[in-house]
């Protein structure tokens, strides 16, 4: 599994054997059932991951008991509770796989040592981490700008392979809908 994540590391950058002897000590291979959180809120989250297969979410409760999912992502690519996992601090949100899950993941203290060792893993470090900041205020601005049908489309074309793998709960909830609103604009689109 580690050999996916050193290729998907060298689209974007150069690393010698040793870098990656490293990746591979210290990124450990994990697999996790369908439906399984993973990190808990009200905790420090303990590992940034890194998906292999399959498809997670971060959600939290609001004040009246419903999960509002924020997050979802599919490989290739990094999940966490970004900012409480860099600041060690507690999150209020929950990491759940939604499908079953291969995924390799590595601890704050293990991702710093890697990184002090590795010049190229700390660029790919930083570079992970502003494509995150980016990705959020994206997010957030479409929430805010674009219209239900408008944010669907988008995933639609975007990442097509949520639509097949997630619950079009968890679906709606992230696109900031409910989930009949969403049914009848994926009607509308069918006809």
């Amino acid at each position: 599994m580690q050999q996916q994540l050193i290729d998907f590391i060298q689209t974007r950058h150069s690393l010698s054997t040793a870098d990656q002897r490293l990746i591979t000590q210290y990124f450990e291979p994990v697999l996790f059932p369908k439906n399984r959180i993973i990190e808990e809120e009200g905790k420090v989250p303990k590992y940034l991951y890194y998906i292999v297969s399959g498809y997670l979410r971060l959600f939290h409760y609001n004040e009246h008991g419903d999960e509002l999912t924020t997050h979802i992502n599919c490989p290739p690519g990094f999940f966490s509770s970004y900012f409480n996992f860099v600041n060690e601090t507690k999150s209020n949100e929950n990491v759940e796989c939604i499908t079953e899950c291969e995924l390799l993941r590595i601890t704050k203290a293990d991702l710093e040592i890697l990184t002090s060792k590795s010049m190229a893993m700390k660029d790919f470090s930083i570079a992970v981490f502003q494509q995150s900041i980016s990705y959020n205020e994206t997010r957030s601005l479409e929430l805010a700008t674009l219209s239900a049908e408008q944010r669907y489309r988008k995933l639609m074309q975007n990442y097509p392979g949520i639509l097949h793998n997630v619950p079009i709960t968890y679906i709606a909830s992230f696109l900031g809908m409910k989930p009949e609103s969403l049914s009848r604009i994926r009607k509308k689109l069918a006809q």
